[in-house]
């Protein structure tokens, strides 16, 4: 193969955010977009625009390899939770048979995230693709350390990091979720599957008024071949319109969507941002 490379691009504004890094990069991808789910205004940066069906890897690969492509970039949001609980949407996605037999007997007793992203980084390779880090086009909008926006730290806001930065590190290593919301010293919500913007409405609803703290990061191995969590300009507007006073972000393992946008809105709502 010529050594092109491919990106997957589901929804969001992370999938535009690598492709104009590789441009950045004088890489023109070849974007193959889920069909139905990615936002159609990404083939105004694609050298070539091949779309796929999100369950379909048998259609990746076949059409990565007849654009030459043997590194691909996988970014953007499919919806898992209403995959998982939606036997119509299933059905509708009409995975085929790689799908299938990944989704049945390699990740038959563990579906996690992290196990998904392997599998997936498996089934590709047997077409000679590598699934590349999903970072590497894109290593200016990882979260630095420190105050990021917002009020300064004061002793109550530094009290709530340490209590909640090794437990969200904690569940990031187990692979359940990647955020959690804290209330003193109490942990109010955690990620599952619902996502982290289902978490921070129940969050809101329990705190009762009260400000609270939203944690997110990585795992310490985090396999980067998958999606990298993400904080954007509407995360800080959902935490503030449910009373969260403070975000702690794992520095260089969150993304920062529209930095620029995000310690606005921070600033805006008196929210602080802080990367650990």
């Amino acid at each position: 193969m010529s050594g092109r490379v491919g990106l997957l691009a589901g929804s969001g504004v992370l999938p535009r955010l690598v492709a104009e890094g590789m441009r950045q990069q004088n890489i023109q991808p070849v974007i193959l977009p889920f069909r139905g789910i990615a936002d159609p205004g990404l083939q105004a940066l694609a050298e070539e625009w091949r779309p796929v069906g999100a369950m379909r890897l048998g259609s990746w690969i076949k059409q990565l390899q007849r654009a030459n492509c043997d590194q691909v970039v996988m970014v953007g949001k499919v919806d898992r939770a209403k995959l998982a609980h939606n036997p119509l949407a299933q059905l509708r996605e009409r995975p085929d048979w790689r799908a299938l037999r990944l989704w049945y007997r390699d990740l038959r007793r563990d579906r996690r995230t992290g196990n998904l992203v392997q599998a997936i980084a498996r089934e590709l390779s047997t077409g000679g693709i590598e699934l590349m880090d999903s970072t590497t086009h894109i290593p200016q909008h990882l979260a630095p350390a420190g105050l990021l926006a917002g009020p300064k730290l004061d002793s109550h806001a530094e009290r709530q990091l340490a209590f909640g930065t090794p437990l969200v590190q904690s569940l990031a290593n187990s692979d359940v979720g990647q955020s959690l919301a804290v209330l003193g010293s109490d942990v109010l919500a955690v990620e599952a599957i619902e996502g982290t913007d289902a978490m921070i409405d129940r969050a809101g609803t329990l705190a009762k008024g009260r400000a609270w703290t939203l944690f997110k990061t990585s795992a310490s191995n985090h396999d980067r071949r998958g999606d990298v969590p993400v904080i954007g300009p509407q995360t800080v507007v959902r935490v503030a319109q449910n009373g969260g006073k403070t975000i702690a972000i794992g520095a260089g393992r969150v993304i920062l969507l529209e930095a620029e946008k995000v310690r606005a809105e921070a600033d805006r709502f008196g929210v602080r941002l802080v990367g650990f």
